[in-house]
């Protein structure tokens, strides 16, 4: 598959109404546009198998925390997934093919492997956004518990998520009510992919920082944030028409932005 089909299939998957969206499908078709020949089927099976064989081991189980423990013995200690601490920024990191096949990844893509399974063999677990460390929890209104899918599905209770985020910020930083709130398909991917954006912006990877923000927009189009980052790029690509028409609309929706004075400067850079 080519990187342009890769691409209307993720257009295709992010129109769909949150409920209907695979997550495994559509991070695996993120990955397609980097890796052509990936098979998703392969992948998608892959997950199949793990599922499977888990539930075997597990039997009639059905006491939560067992399960997880289960899940936790599975997944790091016979598969051996680990989070990936030696080089917590290479891209492959967020891709989940090289996820599986490397077992190792970052903590939204190791969450993404310990939910898939844990759907398959019903039981849903969700995720969570909390600023700087993503968490998964048990898809249960009676469990106020936490899975850190980067330290070996540790459990964590409402008082290590602030002790978690403190360590994350280096300082103490209150635990708002909405960072422990579940996010749906679309949130979860927008996160992935801006991972990804921050890595190849980094790296000066232009053509891929692109192909990433505009994946963004595909999932949340009109957001000025993305508009203007894409408004920069293209700028820096040489391309300046396109440039153009995304930071005059950053600056029509928000005229007053704090970096809008910088913006205006870009802007007044480009040919006519």
């Amino acid at each position: 598959m080519t990187a342009s089909n890769a691409r209307r299939h993720f257009e295709r998957l992010a129109a769909l109404p949150e409920a209907q969206i695979d997550l495994a499908e559509a991070a695996l078709t993120i990955a397609r546009e980097e890796y052509p020949d990936l098979d998703v089927e392969e992948y998608l099976n892959a997950l199949d198998t793990m599922a499977a064989e888990l539930r075997e081991r597990l039997a009639d189980e059905r006491y939560p925390l067992r399960i997880l423990q289960a899940i936790n013995r599975y997944l790091y200690d016979d598969l051996g997934f680990r989070g990936n601490e030696d080089d917590y920024y290479d891209p492959r990191n967020s891709m989940l093919n090289e996820v599986i096949d490397r077992r190792t990844g970052i903590p939204i893509t190791l969450a993404l492997v310990y939910m898939e399974v844990a759907r398959r063999i019903d039981f849903p677990m969700v995720g969570i956004g909390m600023p700087g460390h993503f968490l998964i929890r048990p898809d249960r209104p009676d469990m106020e518990i936490f899975v850190d899918a980067f330290h070996n599905g540790e459990i964590l209770f409402t008082e290590d998520c602030q002790l978690r985020l403190n360590q994350t910020f280096g300082r103490p930083v209150p635990l708002q009510p909405v960072y422990l709130e579940p996010v749906g398909p679309r949130r979860f991917l927008a996160r992935m992919l801006t991972n990804l954006k921050l890595i190849y912006l980094q790296r000066e990877e232009l053509d891929r920082s692109l192909a990433t923000i505009e994946r963004l927009l595909l999932l949340f189009p009109g957001t000025p944030v993305e508009l203007r980052d894409r408004g920069i790029v293209l700028y820096r690509l040489g391309r300046w028409a396109e440039a153009r028409r995304d930071l005059e609309a950053y600056l029509r929706d928000f005229p007053e932005a704090s970096d809008a004075t910088l913006v205006r400067e870009l802007l007044s850079r480009l040919p006519e």
